[in-house]
Parts: structure tokens; sequence; C-alpha cells
């Protein structure tokens, strides 16, 4: 719970306006002169006289509030907050911005001078891309090691996904996320795919997000899966060293979600490089993918998984069957893409052993 003194509000002031700035008075809206306070709570505008210059202003200073519609973590609310600090000014009438900022765990306040684009700083890993390895499997066979690494995969999946978390509200903001979202299943109809696409046409899309929304309200039933997630583990975000350790990047859509997702966004990629030698999964694909189950099964003992998986086999499927982001795909490798997309939608318990069954 943040709660920010009086003082840290005069030394935002004095950081964002200049040394010269004072705090003359502050309270609740409409009560300034009553306010008798040392400090305010999480969530409550506070209303600011100060001077600055020798000119006197005010200002009113809010935080804004968690809640269960999208806006749970903080980074959810400083979109919002940096979304009107940019737009609000450019708007007839609308109230102007003075200032945007963020309260770091100390509960100080520190301005953000002038924000055009954020950037993060991570450190440096050693090793390749593990997609470098699929392609050294693809050309020159399968090795012990490789086996080992992903029963590794499977293993370090189980861990994170055993952190468990009881809130079903992040459970449905999942799911709503997974088809809705931008950059998930109708973001990449919309924006990932030409018009009139021939391999899969309007129609077959338009039926292909009607399927979905039944299986939206079956996984509405499933919020006590909610787990600790990468969210984006795919053989271009691992990195594994020649000893065999790996490490992951770019943790994406949010730490809680569905294990099921994790584990298609790896195992379809068995499938995809399969693909490139044969018209199914198979060859050192199909033990890797096997050895990548039966390891997780073994580990979680989670077969409900099975039960949710499709919606995410769809998403992944979308991105690898992309012309846009997979444009040199044979036409039998991305005719056998969207074949799956379309049939496993159709069994309510994904049929992990017999996955070549959806190809056709």
């Amino acid at each position: 719970m943040i709660k920010l003194k009086i003082e840290a509000v005069e030394a935002y002031l004095k950081r964002a306006f200049g040394d010269d700035a004072r705090l003359l008075k502050a309270g609740d809206i409409g009560n300034l002169d009553e306010q008798g306070m040392k400090s305010f709570g999480y969530g409550k505008p506070l209303l600011l006289r100060f001077e600055v210059g020798g000119e006197v202003r005010e200002a009113v200073l809010s935080i804004m509030k968690g809640d269960k519609y999208g806006h749970q973590f903080y980074w959810d609310r400083g979109a919002i907050l940096m979304f009107q600090y940019e737009t609000s000014a450019r708007m007839e009438r609308h109230v102007r911005p003075l200032g945007l900022g963020y309260v770091n765990a100390s509960d100080v306040l520190i301005p953000v001078e002038e924000p055009e684009e954020f950037f993060i700083l991570n450190e440096k890993l050693e090793g390749h891309d593990y997609f470098l390895d699929l392609e050294r499997i693809k050309s020159d066979g399968l090795r012990d090691a490789d086996v080992d690494t992903a029963r590794e995969f499977a293993r370090w999946l189980g861990r994170v996904h055993s952190v468990k978390l009881d809130d079903p509200h992040l459970y449905y903001r999942h799911i709503r996320n997974l088809l809705g979202s931008s950059e998930c299943i109708l973001g990449l109809v919309d924006e990932a795919f030409p018009p009139a696409y021939s391999f899969f046409n309007d129609d077959r899309f338009k039926a292909l997000e009607k399927r979905l929304i039944d299986w939206r309200w079956k996984l509405k039933g499933y919020t006590h899966r909610l787990s600790a997630v990468h969210g984006d583990f795919h053989p271009w975000n691992v990195l594994v060293t020649d000893d065999g350790d790996f490490s992951v990047l770019d943790r994406s859509r949010g730490e809680w979600g569905e294990p099921g997702g994790d584990l298609a966004t790896m195992a379809i990629n068995y499938l995809l490089w399969s693909l490139y030698g044969h018209d199914r999964l198979n060859g050192p694909f199909k033990t890797l993918y096997n050895a990548y189950f039966e390891e997780y099964f073994a580990v979680t003992g989670d077969t409900e998984v099975l039960e949710v998986m499709a919606p995410f086999f769809v998403f992944r499927g979308l991105v690898i069957a992309s012309p846009e982001w997979y444009p040199d795909h044979p036409e039998q490798v991305r005719r056998r893409l969207f074949n799956l997309l379309s049939n496993v939608l159709e069994d309510d318990v994904f049929d992990w052993a017999n996955i070549n069954k959806y190809l056709e």
C-alpha cells in the first residue's frame, strides 16, 4: 500500500518544477483549507496549491487504483497514465497534464520528463539460439544431449508452473487476451495474413473465431489452473550453452496464465521442423516432442492440461503459419499447419500422442 507523505510531494515538486517550488497546501478536492493531513491514500486524488517563481498554481495529483478490469499490475496503470499524459493536451477542452512520474519502493515520487520511448537494459547471457540446434538436427540427426535438453525444458516448465495463484479474474483476463489481444489470435488474424488469403480464406477464419468462443466459455471453468508462466517459450527465446545448460529471454504477456500455453509453444516448433522433412511429426523431432511431453507429465502429473491446450495451439499455429513471419514455408508445410488450426479445436482433449491426425 502506497502512503505518500506531504514531504515527499514537496520534494517531487522541487524535482519537477525547480528548487524554488514550494508546497503551500494539500488536501481533498473541494476541502483544501481543512486538510490537516500528513499523508494521502492510494488512489485518492490530492489537490495541491504550490508556488513556482512567485506564481501560485493548483494541480491534482492522482494515482490510479488497481482493479480486475485489466489494471491489476502497475505496468497496466502506467500505460494508461502515459497515454493520458501524451494525448490529453491535444484534445480541445481536455484538462492539461503538468507532469508524469512514478512512485518508487521508498514512496518517493520520481518525475518522468518528456517521455518519447522506453527501454530496458538486460544482462548478457552466454549460449546460442536453440533454433540453431533444431536446424542442426534437421540436417545431421539427433544426439543424446538433444533429448536431454528437451526433457530439461519440461522439468524447468514444471518448476515454473508449480507456483499457483488463486485469482479467477486473472485467469479470465489471460484467456480473454489469448483470443482478443492485438498480439494474440484476433490480432494475428487481422494483421499477419493478407486479405482473401488463398491458404485460409475469410470464411475459414470466421469459423475459427466462432469455434474459439466455445473454447473461451469452456476455459472459464479452469481458473484453478492459474500458474506462473513464461508466456513466449519458443526456440528463438532460449539460449543453449555447449554444456547443455540453457537460459530464457523475453518473458511476455503477464506473469500468470495457463501452463498449457508454454507447453504448446515449444511443442509446435518440433512439429514445424519435422514438416520440413516429412509430411507429419516424425523422425528425430517426434523423439524430442515425445520426450518433452512425457517428462512434463512425469514431473507435474498434469494431464488436465490436455483439456485446455487447443486454443493455445491455434495461437501458436497462426504465428508459425503466417506468411509475414514465415514467408519461406513450402506450400505443403503451410497447408498442414492450417489443417492443425481447424482440426485441433474439434477434440475436447488434445490427443498429444497422435498429433498427426490434426494435420489431415
